[in-house]
């Protein structure tokens, strides 16, 4: 069987878990592994018998591969992306695709630009929640029209409980310069990702973000936002790494009903007709419109779904099978993140698409202006179980 050898740099803990994946596949072969650490390098090289770099230049130019899976801090997944598009070479990229909205278009510039001379070059991301059997679900759910016209979406997600151990291991976790932000470009990317391809964006976003409120950190661990979208639908989004126990529910409400999900269980209270209807022909002021509460069953392969995601790369380069998410998408959530803090900086309501450079501008001067000392404990996080 024809294997796409793949090389991964970032050998943290996403990178090592990629590193074990694509060792296990049918239809891949790993190509190589890149680490600033030397002794991390040594480690994996040594383990899997593969040629071993700290500098990804030279993985690039020395290694025999055809692609590569991006799991470095998320301020250089631009750079790398770049060089390898450089060299016609494949590139799957961890989520966020980059910190901020400008850094993003630049890269997605060079990828189109690199379209040009190979038409057949790749560009995918790892969104591997969107393999998840209950997301397809709802997503289906709402493109077949079951729900009607969209009036509300509101996603609780704060149970991303994180504690100050875990911001304390790594010098660039949870700063301006080393991460570019908390919660938003750290946890939740997923769940923005999910809430952009369920309903599509918004055209306006009301934000609001605490920064440390409830832990040693100069970013975000707690934000509100309120969305606006142009069919009238309004929006939610609420999340926080301090609540334990947290709530994770979704509920996405239309004329002919409502989605919840919480706790595994999708329920459907499915109006026996629309409620825009009910509203203009009941002659009672307090009736309300009948219901029927549905347990809807899914299939669900029960896996983190990264391996998934690099099969499905490996296959798309094999076979031409449709990618899972392209990277040209992971600019959705990112611009939902970042608007979401301009307006917390601003105070005040943002239109999309934000002025990515007027972001970018206020992202620097927040790295130049700290003054924030970070404490730095290194300790064993392969336990990664809860994160996904």
């Amino acid at each position: 069987m024809t294997k796409i050898k793949i090389a991964v740099i970032g050998l943290g803990v996403m990178g090592s878990q990629h590193a074990r994946d694509i060792n296990t596949l049918e239809n891949t072969e790993l190509a190589g592994i890149c680490d600033t650490n030397q002794a991390t390098v040594d480690k994996y090289a040594n383990l899997y018998d593969v040629p071993g770099f700290n500098n990804h230049i030279d993985l690039l130019d020395q290694a025999n591969l055809d692609a590569i899976i991006i799991a470095t801090p998320h301020n250089s997944h631009p750079v790398i992306a770049m060089d390898a598009f450089k060299r016609s070479i494949h590139v799957l990229i961890e989520k966020p695709i980059a910190v901020h909205v400008q850094a993003a278009q630049e890269m997605i510039a060079a990828y189109e630009q690199a379209l040009r001379h190979n038409p057949k070059l790749l560009f995918a991301a790892m969104f591997q929640q969107r393999t998840y059997g209950f997301w397809q679900k709802i997503k289906s759910l709402i493109d077949d029209g079951e729900l009607g016209h969209l009036m509300r979406t509101t996603w609780i997600i704060t149970d991303w409980f994180r504690t100050q151990s875990y911001y304390d291991n790594g010098g660039w976790r949870a700063t301006w310069k080393g991460e570019g932000g908390g919660v938003l470009l750290n946890q939740c990317p997923h769940n923005i990702d999910l809430y952009q391809w369920f309903v599509g964006m918004p055209k306006r976003i009301t934000g609001f973000a605490a920064i440390g409120k409830y832990h040693t950190i100069e970013v975000e661990d707690e934000v509100t936002a309120y969305l606006e979208y142009e069919n009238g639908m309004i929006g939610h989004l609420i999340t926080s790494t301090a609540e334990s126990p947290g709530t994770n529910r979704l509920e996405i409400v239309g004329e002919k009903g409502k989605l919840v999900f919480e706790n595994g269980d999708l329920t459907f209270y499915r109006n026996r007709v629309s409620s825009f209807d009910f509203i203009k022909t009941s002659t009672s002021g307090f009736a309300h419109v009948e219901n029927w509460k549905i347990e809807i069953p899914y299939k669900h392969h029960g896996q983190p779904g990264h391996k998934i995601v690099i099969e499905n790369f490996a296959n798309a380069l094999l076979n031409g099978e449709a990618l899972i998410a392209t990277a040209v998408e992971g600019i959705n959530s990112l611009m939902l993140g970042n608007a979401i803090m301009l307006s917390f900086f601003l105070k005040q309501p943002v239109d999309l698409p934000i002025d990515a450079e007027a972001y970018a501008a206020k992202l620097q001067t927040l790295i130049a202006n700290s003054r924030f000392e970070k404490v730095v404990v290194e300790r064993d996080v392969t336990d990664v179980g809860s994160s996904f």
